[in-house]
């Protein structure tokens, strides 16, 4: 059975899910071949007869693996001749797990109606009120006042663009699962969005087109 990663996809086959980014880069870090199956939110419930599954989920020779840290500790396990995602141990990568969802929502306000419009129309009609209801407010609304949602962001990156100032990656002298989980969010904003979410300057944008070459 081949290796397949269910990957949340938007109108235009443009992959955009933070999480389903994690797992590309780490399975191209691990040097694994894969077959994706473009998913759109409507198309989940259809994996799972039973509790609603959340991307990415990934097949792997008849063991499926579900949520992007289990697949990382998965692929680590499975395959220990091939690269390290955690080199030296885990403890960096946890921290960058539970710290990443901390620039989320900023980063959201900046680029949610980006998402929706990306979406195809049954999508659209999904995300917007299951959005709507979480938010407490409509789209249109929680995405106002731009330059301080920018702001936000940007000044949210400080502990990545101190720690860049003295290393090329998160990780240290080459790139490791604690790289791979925070690029996923400027992955998730490329796919979907014009907006320039950290100037050309910034220590991060380097950081982030070599995090990008792990993929060619």
């Amino acid at each position: 059975m081949a290796r397949i990663l269910y990957d949340l996809t938007a109108s235009g086959d443009r992959r955009f899910s933070p999480y389903c980014w994690r797992t590309k880069l780490a399975l191209a870090h691990k040097g694994l071949d894969y077959e994706t199956v473009a998913t759109r939110f409507t198309d989940i419930d259809r994996l799972n007869d039973g509790p609603r599954l959340t991307l990415p989920v990934l097949d792997d020779n008849d063991v499926r693996i579900v949520d992007s840290w289990a697949i990382a500790e998965h692929l680590e396990g499975h395959y220990p001749d091939a690269p390290s995602l955690f080199p030296g141990s885990k403890a960096h990568a946890r921290f960058m797990n539970n710290w990443t969802p901390t620039i989320h929502p900023p980063l959201l306000r900046l680029i949610v109606l980006d998402v929706y419009n990306a979406l195809d129309a049954a999508d659209q009609a999904y995300f917007r009120p299951d959005r709507e209801a979480k938010f407490g407010m409509t789209l249109e609304a929680f995405v106002e006042d731009q330059d301080a949602h920018l702001k936000a962001f940007r000044a949210a990156l400080n502990p990545i663009r101190e720690t860049l100032k003295i290393q090329p990656f998160i990780s240290g002298d080459t790139p490791a699962y604690a790289d791979y989980i925070p690029a996923g969010a400027f992955l998730w904003a490329e796919a979907v969005s014009e907006c320039e979410i950290v100037a050309s300057d910034d220590p991060v944008a380097g950081w982030m087109q070599r995090v990008k070459a792990v993929l060619n």
